[in-house]
């Protein structure tokens, strides 16, 4: 079992930056592939970034190329997502996600098998 949590949300004003972590523990090993997802209410939990555990690949939804960051620190155990120049859109609840081996289509949920509880991010215009 792998055990995800995530920390670092919060509320900011567009233009501003956060940095969110999501903290792993249990089989780690099992974690080949890892994403952040972020859902808002009525609508479809979407990728924003993932990164390949060991090759330090990383891929990104066109609307946060360019301001997002996803990074991983494995002696820590951490997974961490900085966000720059955030925008009201950017709004959502923000999930760490783990998968065993690589999913066909990396930014759908449905290739993921862990998931934490979520940390809320709102960006005020």
């Amino acid at each position: 079992q792998v055990q995800l949590m995530e920390s670092g949300g919060g509320s900011v004003q567009a233009g501003g930056s956060l940095r969110l972590s999501c903290t792993r523990t249990g089989y780690i090993n099992k974690c080949d592939c890892m994403g952040w997802f972020r859902q808002v209410p009525g609508k479809e939990r979407e990728g924003v970034a993932v990164i390949y555990r060991y090759s330090g690949s990383t891929y990104y939804a066109d609307s946060v190329k360019g301001r997002f960051t996803i990074s991983q620190d494995n002696a820590k155990r951490t997974l961490y997502l900085q966000m720059n120049s955030l925008k009201p859109e950017d709004t959502g609840m923000y999930y760490c996600a783990c998968a065993a081996g690589y999913p066909q289509n990396k930014f759908r949920g449905d290739g993921y098998n862990y998931w934490g509880q979520g940390t809320q991010v709102t960006v005020s215009s």
